[in-house]
């Protein structure tokens, strides 16, 4: 599993949003890899200082980012409800809605303003 980390700017604890290889694969070449630029940072993480590589969630960075995930959700949506059918099983219906409980659990931190920064993957 991979993470994607965002940053309280107040030393508060960050909050992990874990992802499969497979869909982290998928993001990294998606658009969402091409928004904003992560750049070398100090943060307070658990009390220590330490430099690491972030996107500042400015206005700017936010709203692209909440673009991406709304347009991705709409069309998951969509294609999860093609791939179910009218009686999926519990399997079936996990595997399925992988992907569009991860966009928007994404989008939730994205729209959080006490998110500050974003942290690619760990």
């Amino acid at each position: 599993m991979l993470d994607i980390i965002f940053y309280p700017g107040n030393g508060q604890r960050p909050h992990y949003v874990e992802l499969s290889e497979d869909f982290y694969e998928w993001l990294a070449k998606s658009d969402f890899s091409k928004i904003g630029e992560s750049a070398g940072k100090k943060i307070i993480i658990d009390d220590e200082e330490e430099e690491v590589p972030i996107v500042d969630l400015e206005l700017e960075n936010r709203r692209r980012f909440r673009s991406f995930f709304i347009e991705e959700i709409v069309g998951e949506s969509d294609r999860m409800l093609t791939k179910l059918g009218e009686s999926p099983s519990k399997n079936e219906y996990q595997a399925a809605t992988y992907k569009l409980r991860k966009l928007q659990e994404l989008r939730k931190c994205l729209e959080n303003p006490k998110y500050r920064y974003l942290q690619r993957v760990v």
